[in-house]
């Protein structure tokens, strides 16, 4: 039976959330959530240029008819490439990555365009996500229980081609489906279409640049298309249009385990957001929000800044997952789901901080920039 929610209009005036925040220095947050251009341009920077390295790896194996070395070398550009989309654009999308704000918004829009990702409309969907946090009444962003599938056909397109997608994997038709139908103002009838759709409900404005852009996103994709037929550029079009939904098996074991099979309905981050460790790799390519619980509890914080952060507050968090270990957690969590299904992991906690004063702070509470001029 499908659940049914009142109007976000009526929530955001309603639901009022006291989230715990640990205690830190005013004058450290300070410090931390400081941007720099630098760091920006080289994660923003660096992503790119592995990418375009391993496209014109790609492109040249494909041009000698060095056949397995082409197939490595796509499955790598789709590994890359997969974390372009509410990965590289969640961080961008709040607007802490650079301090020149006209990069940020330019290389999120870059990155936007490549992957197919309408931040326009993800804006509203993330505002919503960090005040209410996996409170199911204001946040279908994450929905909860989710089942952490390792089922074979699953598993072949994220090691392959995604062509239907899944829980942090994106699919080739339900994405190019949905922005299809954005860009004629409409939004799909599945569950992330009608969450969209509660979400931009009362937001005009929003809507309208959400639709602008979807059209921006298929313009970009149709010229790619044209581009490749004009000049037989056949691999264009896979290098370019297709590469967000090759190879997505790492953005999903390193994505999946955020909240999933947490608590919902706490106003405490440490109990409905994991923190997890990461090879440098994973790190880099994640954009290092795998410092999850830091994230949300001080969103205006940037990314490059999180392990400092995690550093601060060490005493006041729960022991740090491993990746393994969190997919442990999550699986034994979903088969206890089976037989109880409001079964949710609880994770051991230190005791509550008497210290609150950190929390009356704006700077705590900010989001960064990603709630649009007209949300209220």
């Amino acid at each position: 039976m499908k659940a049914e929610f009142p109007p976000l209009k009526e929530v955001r005036k309603d639901l009022k959330i006291d989230w715990y925040r640990s205690p830190i220095v005013r004058a450290r947050l300070v410090e931390l959530a400081a941007r720099s251009d630098l760091h920006g341009l080289l994660q923003a920077g660096g992503h790119l240029a592995l990418f375009a390295c391993t496209g014109v790896l790609s492109y040249y194996f494909f041009e000698q008819g060095m056949w397995i070395a082409f197939a490595l070398a796509l499955f790598a550009h789709g590994t890359v490439g997969c974390f372009f989309a509410g990965i590289a654009t969640h961080e961008l999308g709040h607007a802490t990555v650079f301090k020149t704000p006209w990069l940020n918004r330019l290389f999120l829009n870059i990155f936007s365009i490549l992957s197919w990702w309408n931040h326009r409309e993800y804006s509203l969907s993330h505002t919503y996500h960090h005040r209410y946090t996996l409170h199911p009444q204001g946040d279908r962003e994450v929905l909860l229980p989710k089942a952490p599938s390792l089922k074979p056909l699953f598993l072949l397109q994220l090691f392959t081609f995604n062509v239907f997608g899944g829980f942090e994997a994106r699919g080739f038709l339900p994405f190019v489906k949905g922005t299809i139908l954005m860009a004629l103002g409409r939004h799909d009838s599945n569950e992330r279409g009608q969450w969209n759709a509660d979400a931009i409900a009362d937001q005009p404005e929003v809507k309208r640049k959400a639709v602008n852009f979807a059209r921006l996103i298929l313009l970009f994709h149709a010229a790619v298309l044209a581009v490749a037929i004009v000049f037989e550029l056949w691999l264009l079009p896979v290098l370019l249009t297709l590469f967000s939904f090759i190879g997505g098996w790492l953005r999903h074991f390193v994505g999946a385990p955020m909240h999933m099979g947490l608590r919902s309905n706490v106003p405490d981050f440490r109990l409905c957001v994991r923190t997890i460790t990461l090879d440098p790799i994973s790190e880099f390519l994640y954009w290092r929000m795998n410092w999850h619980i830091e994230h949300h509890m001080f969103a205006a914080v940037p990314y490059y800044n999180l392990a400092k952060l995690h550093k601060e507050v060490a005493s006041d968090m729960p022991e740090t997952r491993t990746l393994v270990g969190a997919w442990r957690e999550m699986r034994e969590t979903w088969r206890k789901q089976q037989d109880y299904p409001d079964y949710e992991h609880v994770t051991p906690l230190p005791s509550l901080s008497e210290d609150r004063s950190i929390e009356a702070g704006p700077l705590a509470t900010s989001i960064g920039d990603i709630a649009p001029a007209s949300f209220k």
